[in-house]
């Protein structure tokens, strides 16, 4: 992979995420990090899945950041190049949103997406 292409498929955090990712895990024991992926279905086609997880797997891509770790599979990553990752508490509510400049679509919920 040259580096146009490991470039196209980071993945970055916001500060907001990873203060928000930190304060979770440190109330949850025995969690280390929070697993972000991409799944089929959802009312656009896929659909992100959030978990907190206590163990990296082989094909995973670590993003830190201030004490914070994401995990993103290989596959998942694929879909999720180039994307931002960030926390946001304002009017609505208060949660984690994904950028995906890869998604043509999304649905109201912000959960799943098309490419």
């Amino acid at each position: 992979m040259g580096a146009d292409a490991k470039t196209a498929m980071k993945v970055e955090m916001t500060d907001a995420a990873a203060k928000r990712i930190v304060k979770i895990v440190a109330g949850e024991p025995g969690k280390t990090a929070l697993r972000v992926s991409v799944e089929g279905g959802g009312c656009s086609g896929f659909s992100y899945k959030l978990d907190l997880v206590d163990s990296r797997n082989d094909d995973d891509v670590a993003i830190e950041k201030d004490g914070a770790t994401i995990l993103i599979d290989d596959l998942s990553l694929v879909y999720m190049g180039g994307s931002v990752i960030d926390f946001v508490d304002d009017l609505m509510g208060q949660s984690f949103q994904i950028r995906n400049p890869n998604a043509v679509a999304s649905c109201g919920c912000g959960t799943s997406f098309s490419i």
